[in-house]
């Protein structure tokens, strides 16, 4: 297993900008991803209204009143949204309601709230919605796009296809280029998944996951997408990786070095990239405390989500943005609620990270759907949306 220096660009450089060939090349995208962006565009500007101000713009005088100052956290066009907070809205019949349904309605509501961006969770919706149920292809990404630039909103990741096999066979690579020529239609720059890159907790498991990630982030760079992983709890967890072995010849002790740190040295920085669920690194940090070194003693190492990222800023465009409040009972130490409403200290964590016009903090909140409140969830976003702009630096 080769372990890689991370030679990523430093900290907070923006990309370069610029048209044609030689735009392209200071982009850093492929030439695929060049043309269906300058298509995407042209298809938005024939359908652009040419009346009236757009529904994004009651969002953005929404911005301005909260970002007055210097002192922000998430800049306006950073703040986002995983379409997974709002399912029951974009899988709503707009047949059978006066709510908002389907990306398009969600789209519009969610930038008059004031967001800028979303994070998709796939690509299906209720089949009455415009569009049909099933927008997993280059016509339904198509349709998406014009949707998103319509109310000034940009698609940021999506947690979709990872293949299962590896080696990889050809079918499977064929469908990930598919959802790479979708995300690049949809003019994103990561493309995700919503799962841990293994389960295991044994080294030789995470060297296998990091050969496999490294081959995919290399098919996704030629695409010019940055591929990347999310994480849940278990992921902060401490790695096997010494000590007597059990029956199966398996390590039961750990050096203290936990499993996605492990993967962040054998991945290889210019390929492979993360996305922190800040809400489940804290129940990380609350489950995984001590552990059994190679020696047989018990050692405390509490994690530090906000430190990680500072020691591989680049490595984490994205992060999750879900917050909790305490709970002794569920064994994760939190419960979930809307964002800006729990015990979770993003003041201090975006504070910590820095870099702010480089991360992309995506609202969300798995409970916000509800069979007996069908509002509540986009009632959840425009709460969490409210409280993300409003973050602020302390005075000191």
């Amino acid at each position: 297993m080769t372990l890689f220096r991370d030679t990523s660009p430093s900290e907070g450089t923006p990309a370069a900008d610029g048209p044609d060939e030689a735009l392209r090349r200071r982009l850093g995208i492929g030439r695929r991803r060049f043309l269906s962006t300058c298509t995407a565009a042209a298809t938005a500007a024939i359908a652009a209204p040419v009346f009236g101000a757009p529904p994004a713009l009651a969002g953005q005088e929404h911005d301005r009143g909260h970002d007055r100052g210097g002192d922000i956290l998430v800049p306006a066009h950073r703040r986002g949204i995983i379409l997974y907070t709002v399912r029951d809205a974009t899988g709503r019949d707009p047949l059978a309601t006066d709510l908002p349904s389907g990306f398009r309605e969600v789209f519009r509501e969610l930038a008059r709230y004031g967001y800028r961006q979303v994070e998709f969770a796939g690509y299906r919706q209720h089949a009455n919605a415009p569009g049909g149920a099933d927008l997993e292809s280059v016509q339904g990404a198509r349709l998406l796009r014009r949707w998103l630039d319509e109310y000034g909103l940009r698609a940021q990741g999506n947690h979709g296809f990872i293949p299962p096999s590896w080696p990889l066979t050809t079918a499977d690579v064929d469908t990930f280029k598919k959802h790479l020529e979708i995300a690049n239609i949809l003019g994103m720059d990561h493309m995700g998944t919503g799962g841990d890159p293994t389960g295991s907790s044994y080294r030789a498991d995470w060297d296998v996951a990091a050969d496999k990630w490294n081959a995919l982030g290399e098919i996704a760079r030629r695409e010019g997408i940055k591929l990347y992983t999310h994480n849940h709890d278990a992921a902060y967890g401490f790695l096997l990786d010494g000590g007597p072995l059990d029956t199966q010849g398996r390590p039961t002790r750990s050096s203290g070095i936990r499993k996605l740190e492990y993967f962040l040295k054998v991945t290889d920085p210019r390929l492979v990239w993360l996305e922190m669920d800040i809400f489940w690194a804290h129940v990380a940090q609350y489950k995984f405390h001590t552990y059994t070194a190679h020696d047989g003693s018990t050692r405390e190492n509490v994690f530090d989500p906000a430190g990680l990222v500072a020691r591989h800023n680049k490595r984490y465009p994205l992060f999750h943005a879900k917050d909790g409040v305490v709970s002794t009972t569920n064994g994760m130490g939190y419960e979930m609620v809307p964002f800006g409403t729990g015990v979770i200290d993003y003041t201090t964590f975006f504070s910590r990270v820095g870099h702010r016009g480089y991360h992309n903090p995506m609202v969300e909140d798995d409970n916000a759907p509800s069979s007996t409140e069908p509002g509540r969830s986009l009632r959840y976003a425009k709460i969490s949306y409210d409280n993300l702009a409003a973050l602020r630096k302390r005075r000191r």
